[in-house]
């Protein structure tokens, strides 16, 4: 979740300049630059997803990085090496796009459910293959919608406009770019000298001697973080989202946490545990708080995300109804070739479901199902991205999982896996969509665009696959923790096992938490679309709320700590906040998902030299 601007007014839109056929696009050191970017970059988005959930989009990091890497290439060579031209580090843009967004493809989120729930571990090249698969899927679809979306309907695409004025701007001002860089370099040194001296373990949390229930706060989960990857994210997210992120902490750790273990259903630790209800095993009814917070804050975030879906269904209605007009002449718009559109809808569809059936045991006719749905969400999911800058990626991959549970029940593979193509297509599809906008503001060649994002796609599969593998080489004791949250694999392992085992396998008072959660999933998002602006603006953020009862109270005081840093900068600095603050952040949290990466690499190689 990022910070975006504004869809602009139609009138307000930038003139489109007619397409380039001559200007160099699709060369080998751009796309080349985008594919090994965006498998660095696709580390930092794995690194992230598993801390908070989230992805980021790295477009514009991507386009800085990649300006003033061949700037000084150019210098350093006297010319003899010359600049990445507009066009090309558009296509850079779209290679490093595409693989920064692998991790959606259930990298994230039901590849480790699977793990847990069925101890199924799959092979770096498995992983890398279906990613791959899963990603071309999208890519197939938006294929075909650049024209109906992006040039007669002329959607904002906010994304894909900021991209296209970033170049303008950089490529006017080259000055401007050296800067940003700087301030994302800058950034990253810092965050990454914090993350050393952590490792080191020349810094520690800190709860600054506060207590909760009679206890630290720390053993609440309530600390001070010494490192700045969740306050970059906070700062990003925005002031609004990280107020309710912070009340739900509040709600959470300091309200419901105490009454669990005052209340026998919770304990501190193993030792307090066994002097609870001793008379009976302890497994059978101590639950440690986490676990219990676990399944409101899933049912808020599901609920809630699904009822704010619903309010764009003009949006749905629209992504399936065409537009008239259009021109029929022959002339060459630079999109993909009819023939090739069909093509790779038939390879997307076959490759999808010889991977699910050989690889997860899911039905061939539950596998197409899975793919034809979607494709059908992935329109959805772009129509309603191009509108809002938000792409629905929860709310289709909970659609697919409703259907399955239906359709094949007690089945975790098919409800995971078969939700995650929905999932990944629609992000993948919704991404290119924002790159093609970039694009068409441009003059680029579509076709061109889409060739970038494939080989993009299969780097970040490569890549963020592999890293997969070594930050959480043991899923089942690693994530779910404090140091690992994965709260995307939380909330699509819990939807799965409710599906699966039915509710009856709830800890004590869950259900009936569950359900006050669903209300408010449904209240807040009907009040925050009825009321007026002004007023709406207090309605809390279901997603926000609902992440604070996964993730650990730390996590969520270091993001609202960003949101306040944000938002007072703005206040007192908007001309320098506008330009840099978004680049300080993607700085901030680059350098330290790296560190954070490389330190998991260490790990392996001195266990592996043991």
């Amino acid at each position: 979740m990022t910070n975006s601007p504004e869809p602009l007014p139609r009138a307000n839109m930038p003139m489109v300049p007619p397409i380039d056929f001559v200007s160099r696009q699709l060369t080998l050191r751009a796309l080349g630059t985008g594919m090994i970017l965006g498998g660095v970059l696709s580390i930092c988005n794995v690194y992230t997803g598993l801390k908070i959930g989230w992805g980021l989009n790295m477009s514009i990091t991507g386009i800085l990085i990649a300006y003033v890497m061949w700037l000084a290439l150019s210098r350093v060579t006297m010319g003899r090496v010359g600049m990445l031209g507009r066009l090309e580090n558009n296509i850079n843009q779209s290679a490093c796009s595409a693989a920064g967004s692998v991790s959606s493809a259930g990298l994230v989120s039901a590849i480790p459910a699977v793990t847990m729930l069925e101890g199924t571990v799959f092979p770096w090249w498995q992983l890398t293959l279906w990613l791959t698969t899963v990603c071309f899927v999208g890519i197939a679809v938006a294929m075909g919608l650049r024209r109906q979306m992006v040039v007669r309907d002329a959607l904002p695409f906010p994304g894909g406009l900021a991209c296209a004025e970033t170049l303008k701007e950089i490529y006017n001002t080259g000055a401007e770019a050296v800067r940003r860089v700087a301030v994302l370099g800058i950034g990253a040194v810092v965050a990454a000298s914090l993350k050393v001296l952590n490792i080191l373990k020349l810094t520690k949390a800190s709860d600054l001697g506060l207590m909760v229930n009679g206890a630290p706060a720390s053993k609440y989960l309530l600390t001070l973080d010494p490192t700045l990857l969740m306050v970059a994210v906070g700062g990003l997210v925005g002031l609004r989202s990280c107020i309710s992120l912070l009340g739900g902490a509040i709600l959470s750790y300091i309200v419901l946490a105490p009454w669990l273990v005052n209340s026998g259903r919770a304990a501190l630790d193993k030792a307090q545990a066994a002097t609870i209800n001793s008379t009976l095993p302890i497994e059978s009814h101590i639950v440690p708080f986490a676990e219990w917070l676990l399944w409101p804050g899933v049912t808020l975030m599901v609920v809630g995300s699904l009822v704010s879906f619903m309010f764009s269904m003009p949006s749905i209605l629209r992504a399936f109804k065409l537009s008239k007009g259009g021109s029929t002449t022959a002339e060459d718009t630079g999109d993909v070739p009819r023939n090739w559109f069909f093509a790779s809808l038939a390879v997307a569809l076959v490759l999808c479901v010889a991977l699910q059936t050989w690889l997860f045991g899911i039905h061939w006719w539950a596998a197409v199902f899975a793919v034809v749905l979607s494709f059908a969400l992935a329109i959805v999911a772009s129509r309603v991205s191009g509108e809002t800058n938000v792409t629905p990626v929860g709310a289709m991959g909970k659609v697919t999982q409703l259907l399955f549970a239906v359709m094949l029940p007690k089945n975790a593979s098919a409800n995971l896996m078969g939700a995650s193509v929905t999932a990944g297509a629609a992000s993948q599809c919704a991404d290119l969509m924002h790159d093609l906008k970039c694009g068409h503001l441009l003059g680029a060649v579509a076709r061109k665009q889409v060739v970038a994002q494939i080989g993009g796609a299969v780097a970040g599969s490569i890549v963020g696959s592999y890293f997969y593998l070594i930050l959480v080489p043991n899923p089942r004791e690693m994530l779910l923790t404090q140091e690992w949250p994965a709260p995307a694999v939380a909330m699509w392992k819990a939807v799965a096992e409710v599906f699966q085992r039915g509710l009856d396998s709830l800890p004590t008072g869950a259900t009936q938490a569950m359900l006050l959660a669903a209300i408010a999933g449904v209240v807040f998002p009907v009040l925050e679309k009825l009321l007026p602006r002004r007023a709406a603006v207090f309605v809390p953020s279901c997603s926000a709320a609902g992440l604070a009862f996964v993730i650990s109270g730390t996590n969520s005081i270091s993001m609202f700590i960003g949101a306040l840093i944000g938002a007072i900068l703005s206040k007192l600095y908007p001309k320098w906040s506008t330009r840099f603050f978004v680049t300080l952040c993607a700085g901030l949290i680059a350098g330290e998902s790296l560190t954070g990466a490389g330190d998991a690499i260490r790990l392996v190689l001195q266990g592996g030299s043991k």
